[in-house]
């Protein structure tokens, strides 16, 4: 198991992990260390467990905006269906011709 230790806002937190997820736990600490500032004026500096309080708020209502959105289409390649279309153009003219 790996340690990382990731600050936020003016509080440090040695967290463990599975090795080789260290950047990805870094990535994470970083997503709360970008809200804490505005949890602490959203908590009135009370408390850092009232501020982190904030900070799982807003990061729960990003996420539930998220999954409200609708999925997005896959990206469609409009090369290969002009080329499919004009293949099946070619196919009805041969067709024609043979007739």
């Amino acid at each position: 198991m790996a340690e990382v230790t990731l600050t936020i806002g003016t509080r440090r937190h040695t967290v463990a992990c599975p090795d080789g997820q260290e950047d990805h736990l870094r990535r994470l600490g970083a997503m709360l260390a970008s809200k804490y500032e505005v949890a602490e004026r959203a908590s009135a500096g009370l408390s850092g467990e009232r501020t982190m309080l904030f900070i799982a708020l807003m990061l729960a209502d990003a996420l539930d905006e998220a999954d409200r959105r609708p999925a997005v289409a896959p990206a469609i390649n409009t090369d290969e269906v002009l080329l499919g279309l004009v293949a099946e153009q070619l196919e009805l003219l041969a067709h024609r011709l043979e007739q």
